[in-house]
């Protein structure tokens, strides 16, 4: 097979990336919260019952801004509900998920635990503009953010949190375009209620950051029109405009699954253009930036069935995918698209993070382990963190049914302050080994300091319960610097990540 190639030059840019690129996602969906984060009486748990095994394995995955508490679960969601002493709050059936919130975990919990993950976790808190509205989310807001000397922000103080939240990211609703969302609103009335919510919100601090929902998919029959409607009544008033993308193989369609990113990176060129063009229309300087605050690998096909099931039970095994090497290198695709993109997507939310369609899996009263997923977000979140360099790559090409044509390399690079460059590279040939030639202008590399990949001859393999390092990226030996530029081997079906100084 012929070399892929591209060149990497400092003076050609993408933008800087966001810390913000790197969140994820906790929702009161099956077993995301009860027996994932928090498991009281766990071997593990401290003293505010969360479970530090799961603790340590997010502190290395990287994870940044995790949005909370929805997703689905925020549309029907009472935030009175999740604060104040843990025997007093209320039971309540959530529509989403045909299951019984017991809110024993809530809003302060899910502060605790973004403090013990470390500085780099910062919420993003999501208010219900599905059942509830404007007062709604102004009284979330003095309560988690006032300092003092309010109802509210007293009462906050009374339940043991003296010190505000300081909540600077808030979305305003989810997926209020999605026929199953409770509360589901036209394009016109979603734009109506945000804009007002954002507007009195602003009142309050008018340094908060905003995210409007946008298309929860590029395959909505309302796509790009709903962006342009919403945005034409919130332009200059929110920071932000969502997408959400789930990918899986249909049909048996391997090929158009690894080309996933394809899709991914049309769904935010569309988006950038619509709402740079309600931006032209409206005279403005501003640019509004991308929230990619749902992505990932989803075998979306089963979940009616299972939910559709439910009668009501609390903390249901939901969306438990058990993620192959397949799947690890397509997310590995997914999260080059989102770094190609790093000039407007500053926000980006794996979902999500524990147990539910996640890179984290526990048992109750038992282990927890990293799936497949998890070491392609862990290494980008380790590594990519700079400027990206814009990558053209001339590829070897395959033919796919969803998606046509589409390069067996998809390739990004980031360039850290300190001058190194790290190249994420996937393979998607099944079959074939693909030569990678990269000329390098202008940049003082001298080493390969690490060539890493993860791949295995089955391409189905899997971590479980049974065995949890089953797949583990490896070194590649070979991969070289010689006459200004680098050479290397990327194997059948991988996800790379070279390391170069």
């Amino acid at each position: 097979m012929r070399p892929a190639r591209f060149t990497l030059d400092p003076a050609f840019t993408v933008g800087a990336v966001s810390p913000r690129l790197f969140g994820s996602f906790v929702e009161h969906l099956g077993r995301c919260v009860y027996t994932g984060v928090f498991e009281p009486g766990h071997p593990t748990a401290d003293a505010e019952g969360l479970r530090q095994d799961v603790l340590d394995l997010v502190r290395e995955l990287g994870v940044t801004a995790v949005r909370y508490p929805g997703g689905n679960f925020v549309s029907g969601y009472k935030w009175e509900d999740s604060v104040g002493p843990v025997e007093d709050r209320p039971r309540r059936l959530d529509l989403a998920w045909r299951s019984t919130e017991t809110n024993r975990f809530g809003l302060s919990e899910y502060i605790a635990f973004l403090k013990k993950i470390g500085p780099r976790a910062e919420p993003m808190m999501a208010v219900n503009l599905g059942t509830r509205g404007v007062a709604e989310a102004l009284e979330l807001q003095e309560y988690a953010n006032h300092p003092c000397g309010t109802a509210l922000s007293d009462l906050r103080a009374e339940h043991g949190d003296k010190d505000p939240f300081g909540i600077r990211l808030w979305c305003l609703g989810n997926e209020m375009d999605g026929p199953w969302q409770t509360g589901h609103k036209t394009a016109e009335e979603y734009g109506r209620v945000a804009a007002e919510t954002a507007r009195a919100m602003r009142q309050i601090d008018p340094d908060v950051e905003l995210v409007a929902c946008g298309s929860s998919s590029q395959a909505m029959e309302t796509f790009a029109a709903w962006e342009a409607t919403v945005l034409q009544e919130t332009y200059d008033l929110v920071d932000y405009v969502s997408l959400h993308a789930y990918y899986e193989p249909l049909d048996g369609d391997v090929d158009s699954f690894l080309a996933s990113a394809v899709d991914m990176e049309s769904f935010i060129e569309n988006v950038v253009a619509t709402c740079d063009h309600v931006g032209a229309r409206l005279k403005s300087k501003k640019k509004i930036n991308l929230s990619f605050d749902e992505w990932n690998v989803w075998y979306m096909a089963k979940t009616q069935a299972e939910v559709s099931a439910l009668d009501w039970p609390e903390a249901p095994r939901l969306l438990e995918d058990n993620y192959s090497v397949t799947d690890a290198v397509v997310l590995g695709s997914l999260l080059i698209a989102l770094l190609r993109h790093a000039d407007r997507v500053t926000v980006a939310c794996l979902a999500q993070l524990v147990n539910v369609i996640a890179p984290i899996m526990t048992e109750p009263g038992g282990p927890a382990w990293r799936q497949t997923t998890f070491f392609p977000f862990s290494q980008a979140s380790k590594h990519g963190r700079g400027e990206v360099l814009d990558v053209r790559v001339d590829s070897p090409t395959y033919d796919t049914a969803k998606y046509g044509e589409a390069d067996l390399l998809h390739a990004t690079a980031v360039r850290a302050e300190d001058g190194t460059v790290t190249v994420f590279a996937v393979n998607r040939s099944r079959t074939e080994p693909l030569p990678l030639d990269v000329a390098l202008n202008g940049l003082d590399l001298t080493e390969v300091v690490e060539h890493s990949a993860l791949a295995d001859a089955d391409p189905d393999a899997r971590n479980t319960l049974a065995e949890p390092d089953r797949v583990v990226p490896h070194a590649v030996e070979g991969t070289a610097l010689r006459d200004g530029g680098l050479t290397a081997v990327l194997e059948p079906l991988s996800w790379n990540v070279i390391r170069l100084a």
